[in-house]
């Protein structure tokens, strides 16, 4: 199959980059660049379409791909493909349309020390993405984003986590109940799971917390902080001490130090 004009199909693509209830409807979502593609594929997530620049002399990466990956194949002028890869100066050699796996909770793998994260409310996909690339990076089991938050799926978080979005669950639930019901279940096997929030005026740095055991961490909106259900939930409130002139730091930024304390600590007790 060959798309050379702004047809129906092309319009299909267009709508998955900018438009989530599209994207949702279809249950599935555009990828661009080689590293989230090769970890999509690598990590068995269903490929629906590739997408190739009819003009361009493909690298051997783009031709396995295409030869390998159980997908419709499709042929795209490189002036469509441009659009679609979103950067002027550039057209993908490939782009790929991937299926949504299930917003299920069960995604994440339980054990005793299972490390979870929830991104409560983000406004930023961006944001998203950056998490999720550290949570990756530092062994966590899963995401979680809760409540009324941007997509997962939207073009800047898949970016952002640069395929880290394939490596790990990452699971959107509308509200705080669905998950606090699950660490419940998660509980009743016997795992000890605690919840820690962080907060600027949590009462213990996050060096002084135990994050050795089963933790579900959360992190709160970039500018309300945590909700009042999730503040509640919390076994336990620790902040992150700093000493410049910053207020507060970046959500994702957050995150990724205690991410970081909680591999920390982690390393040193498999040490002993």
């Amino acid at each position: 199959m060959r798309v050379s004009g702004r047809n129906a199909r092309f319009q299909q693509w267009e709508a998955l980059l900018g438009n989530r209830t599209k994207r949702r409807r279809r249950g599935e979502f555009l990828v661009q660049g080689v590293r989230p593609i090769t970890m999509a594929v690598e990590h068995g997530w269903q490929i629906r379409e590739l997408l190739y620049d009819t003009s361009a002399q493909l690298s051997g990466w783009a031709r396995e791909t295409l030869d390998t990956v159980r997908a419709e194949t499709i042929a795209v002028s490189p002036e469509l493909m441009r659009e679609l890869g979103e950067k002027a100066d550039t057209v993908p050699e490939l782009l790929a349309v991937v299926a949504m796996p299930e917003d299920d909770l069960r995604r994440i793998p339980v054990g005793p020390t299972m490390l979870t994260v929830v991104f409560d409310r983000p406004t930023s996909p961006g944001n998203i993405g950056t998490l999720v690339r550290s949570a990756d990076a530092f062994g966590a089991s899963g995401v979680i984003i809760t409540g009324h938050a941007a997509d997962v799926y939207d073009p800047k978080a898949v970016r952002a986590s640069t395929g880290s979005l394939f490596a790990l669950p990452v699971v959107q639930m509308p509200a705080h109940q669905a998950v606090l019901s699950w660490v419940a279940d998660v509980r009743a096997t016997g795992i000890g799971m605690s919840i820690v929030g962080t907060d600027e005026r949590g009462a213990l740095a996050a060096a002084e917390h135990d994050f050795t055991r089963a933790t579900l961490t959360l992190i709160g909106n970039e500018t309300t902080g945590l909700s009042s259900g999730w503040r509640a939930a919390c076994d336990q409130l620790v902040r992150i001490p700093m000493s410049g002139s910053a207020s507060s730091l970046n959500a994702a930024t957050a995150a990724t130090v205690v991410l970081y304390e909680s591999a920390r600590q982690r390393t040193a007790a498999a040490r002993q």
